[in-house]
């Protein structure tokens, strides 16, 4: 499994929104900082989801980051999140 799919499986999994958008931007980082090579280091996320909609933004973003805590300790090097509300 890509670490896109892999993304996506475990915030649909955990959060069950209502939409949810997973862009590798990794393309964009090419040769930069934190580029390891793999095409798979750098994602967009978009996520609407309930639990998410009524924290603060800190909050809603430490939830995703947490569920992405073995992606970002090991193949993401950078993690860009919107919450919808």
């Amino acid at each position: 499994m890509s670490v896109e799919q892999t993304i996506k499986a475990k915030l649909a999994e955990r959060f069950k929104p209502e939409y949810l958008m997973v862009e590798n931007e990794s393309y964009k980082h090419k040769g930069h900082a934190g580029d390891n090579g793999s095409g798979e280091s750098h994602f967009k996320v978009e996520i609407r989801a309930g639990e998410l909609a009524e924290l603060p933004r800190v909050k809603a973003h430490g939830l995703v980051y947490d569920c992405l805590q073995t992606e970002m300790q090991t193949a993401i090097h950078a993690l860009s999140i919107k919450i919808l509300r």
